[in-house]
């Protein structure tokens, strides 16, 4: 066992006070002895290796202020942690990380294995027939060399060996931090993609104004473009909902403009059109510019073909009546105030002609959920980390939102 596994292997048992100074050296309870002043394999970002006296010293003073921590250092005459230094390190002795980038193990070239297995081995006598020195090819991972002709319960401990020559691997977050490396062009072949769907999106919006400007132009010259194509654009009865009317044009989705709701106007799109939920801190990380006053979620029945389009949008205050007409749907926060002066009497009218969802994470308690609960809304849950389960939950608002679209049209 190296001193650096040692000081990380008792500082995540909680056993750093097993760790015992006698004269110029530490003694790891009954299990290991390192000089005090020996190099560990832990590199400074200044180059040299930190001594095992100097991380002992860092992660039993850590909880301190720095000035506090290299005033108490100095007092003790001993070289510091530096600040750069501090967290990484403390997250590599505590367990948090697997390993860093700053650890260098050095594995010998040619370990020579048979030194460990031959102290006290010259009390043996080869004529004798009880002694059999086992090949070097076993297994040392299972074996335990003893004899009771050696020091009572002296032994070599196999797994300690191996490990004194195990060369750590890198998780997945050491590798992602890659160094002297430049992700600028994906950065910015990134931004170009986003600014090129934000302006298709800019133009199907555009595109359906100027095609409800014109059905209503050709209604009010008593012509149809269904003249023009050939079939019957006779202007049918306006669709009803149980006594109220749905107005022309795409249907709206309302969300809450708070944070503490799971789906907002900055990550609905992705949620509702690719099936993955991104939390809304994420999204706003990632967003260039002003926050948008409306967004275009479309479901698919192929990548190239549309089969509708809705608007979403999180300021029901800025809707004028004729805006009110085109609401379908609401993702309600669970709170009351989220439907103040809204044009409904209360939530009862308001489920009852608008279909609303309560987006929820699946462990979250029963409490969040006790006023939804009481409400005509459909609750839709989802996984707090198993991203692959979000497309289901997707589909079911979308299903959910279809079918009440379609009552609505027959109604």
């Amino acid at each position: 066992m190296d001193p650096l596994s040692a000081l990380r292997d008792f500082t995540v048992r909680g056993e750093l006070d097993k760790i015992v100074r006698v004269g110029d050296e530490f003694r790891f309870g009954s299990d290991y002895i390192f000089p005090s002043s020996a190099e560990t394999a832990y590199r400074s970002k200044q180059g040299n290796l930190y001594t095992l006296e100097t991380l002992l010293f860092f992660v039993k003073n850590h909880h301190i202020k720095h000035t506090e921590y290299l005033q108490n250092a100095r007092t003790h005459r001993l070289p510091t942690v530096t600040l750069p230094d501090r967290k990484p390190l403390l997250d590599y002795l505590q367990g948090k990380v697997l390993s860093a980038d700053a650890i260098e193990f050095v594995v010998p070239p040619n370990p020579k294995l048979p030194d460990l297995f031959d102290r006290g081995f010259e009390e043996y006598r080869p004529e004798d027939p009880s002694f059999h020195r086992a090949p070097l090819d076993v297994d040392i991972a299972d074996r335990r060399v003893k004899d009771t002709r050696l020091k009572a319960d002296e032994y070599v401990d196999s797994i300690a060996l191996i490990k004194s020559v195990e060369k750590p691997l890198k998780d997945r977050e050491s590798l992602l931090e890659c160094r002297h490396r430049d992700f600028y062009s994906v950065l910015v072949a990134a931004t170009r993609r986003e600014e090129e769907r934000q302006r298709i999106e800019s133009h199907q919006r555009k595109d359906g104004l100027v095609a409800k400007s014109r059905l209503m132009g050709a209604d009010e010259r008593g012509l149809g473009y269904g003249d023009e194509l050939g079939y019957d654009a006779t202007p049918k009865p306006k669709m009803h909902l149980k006594g109220s009317k749905i107005g022309e044009g795409v249907p709206i989705i309302l969300v809450p403009s708070a944070f503490q709701t799971l789906i907002t106007i900055y990550n609905v799109k992705e949620f509702l059109e690719d099936g993955v939920f991104i939390p809304t801190d994420v999204k706003v990380k990632q967003m260039k510019g002003p926050k948008p006053d409306c967004v275009t979620v479309q479901k698919k029945l192929s990548r190239d073909r549309v089969v509708a389009a809705y608007e979403v949008r999180d300021k029901p205050s800025a809707l004028k009546a004729e805006d009110w007409d085109r609401v379908v749907a609401v993702f309600v926060l669970g709170k009351e105030w989220q439907f103040k002066d809204w044009p409904f009497k209360d939530h009862v009218e308001i489920f009852n002609k608008i279909i609303g969802f309560y987006m929820r994470f699946e462990d979250d308690s029963v409490e969040s959920a006790k006023n939804v609960k009481q409400w005509n809304v459909k609750i839709i849950s989802i996984s707090k980390n198993k991203r692959h389960q979000d497309r289901a939950a997707a589909l079911e608002v979308w299903d959910r939102l279809e079918e009440f679209v379609r009552s609505r049209s027959h109604s």
